[in-house]
């Protein structure tokens, strides 16, 4: 009878459908085909996906096989799931170029060796359209409404095109491709992950359990994802993913600590009463976790090369040493230098930066609008710098 580690079904997990079927599968000692889809729609992914790998480089490392499901055809429809509006499709070119950025992205966190990648072309690429009806009329038009995405956008006349409601039935179509046991996904893929189970039940096959990890906050509070710009990437370079890290409401430390680190969960219960007693300021805190998170994606090393670079520029207030430059040939307003730099949307939003006394010159803040800006200056606005320098012939 194989035994089961205590945090593996508890620890930062929001929802296992069913919980008492995976746990006699997990006992009886059998190796599991562990499911979870990624659509790159983009071509970075972000801290956000990595709590599911997490979780599956956990049961990888005790000899089940994880399923990576490359969706190459359903990226090209965008999952529907929390948007009021369609997405617009893309094309299978840019759906491949992504999907070479994205395999990178996945091992920086799961074992490459251990791991079956499965392209949805293999199967999806000869469906035919008798397939396609046969997919098609499993499932009545009172279940899809029963999302509850598709429902809103339905009730409030928004456009909801049929192959959006397509798009549940090919992710679930998936789990019977691979013969999934068990599918992975954040909260908001219930519906879908459960749209494989019934497939596969109607199909002959024993259902996949659900396992649904929670969604983390991003940069602005909102859940964290690509469409709402609130990321931190996994490609991101050490300093900026420290820094954005850094940048996070205080509230979401618990959280990260349980989804995102190894951190014992005596500490983090500790650290999520230090949050909410505000005992102390919570800043070292938030440098470890800042810590944790880069050495998991770069390297230790990396960390403290992180940790440095913002204590050297929020801190101790000193500019950093790797900056971008912008030639000028001639002194510029600063109203106009702000936004040729890009630090400024427009004259504008400069004026309500300079007003605000978020901006910085050589360290000191500027008050007018009007004043001249020569070369070999440092132009600060919030995390963002630039160095002023000659233009050469």
């Amino acid at each position: 009878m194989a035994v089961i580690p205590d945090e593996l079904l508890t620890r930062g997990v929001a929802e296992i459908i069913v919980e008492a079927e995976l746990r006699a599968k997990l006992t009886v000692g059998r190796k599991l085909r562990l499911k979870q889809g990624f659509d790159p729609s983009r071509p970075d992914m972000h801290i956000g996906h990595a709590v599911g790998l997490r979780k599956l480089k956990k049961f990888q490392e005790l000899g089940h096989t994880i399923v990576l499901i490359v969706g190459d055809w359903t990226a090209q429809i965008g999952d529907p799931s929390g948007r009021d509006i369609t997405r617009p499709r893309l094309t299978a070119e840019k759906v491949r170029e992504n999907a070479v950025s994205y395999m990178e992205q996945f091992f920086r966190v799961i074992d490459r060796n251990k791991t079956e990648i499965r392209w949805q072309s293999e199967w999806f690429g000869d469906f035919t359209l008798e397939n396609a009806l046969d997919l098609a009329g499993r499932f009545t038009l009172a279940h899809m409404l029963s999302h509850d995405t598709f429902r809103k956008r339905y009730e409030a006349g928004a456009p909801l095109t049929i192959l959006e409601l397509m798009y549940p039935m090919l992710q679930g179509y998936d789990s019977v491709a691979v013969k999934a046991d068990v599918e992975f996904g954040g909260t908001d893929q219930k519906f879908n992950n459960l749209a494989g189970r019934e497939l596969q039940s109607q199909m002959g096959l024993t259902p996949q359990d659900v396992f649904l990890l929670p969604l983390i906050p991003g940069t602005d509070g909102r859940k964290m994802g690509k469409s709402f710009d609130n990321t931190v990437d996994i490609l991101l370079s050490p300093e900026n993913m420290f820094g954005k890290i850094m940048s996070m409401a205080d509230e979401v430390m618990p959280l990260y600590f349980e989804v995102l680190t190894d951190v014992p969960l005596t500490d983090v219960s500790e650290i999520r009463q230090i949050i909410a007693g505000a005992r102390e300021n919570p800043m070292e805190i938030k440098k470890r976790l800042a810590s944790e998170i880069v050495a998991q994606f770069h390297s230790p090393a990396a960390a403290i090369q992180g940790r440095d670079a913002f204590e050297r520029q929020f801190q101790r207030r000193e500019a950093p040493s790797d900056m971008p430059e912008f030639a000028i040939d001639a002194p510029m307003v600063i109203i106009d230098l702000l936004v040729a730099t890009g630090l400024a949307n427009s004259k504008s939003d400069a004026r309500r930066l300079i007003d605000g006394g978020g901006v910085k010159l050589d360290n000191e803040r500027i008050s007018s609008f009007n004043q001249l800006i020569s070369p070999t200056v440092v132009i600060q606005k919030g995390r963002h710098f630039v160095r002023i320098t000659t233009k050469t012939e």
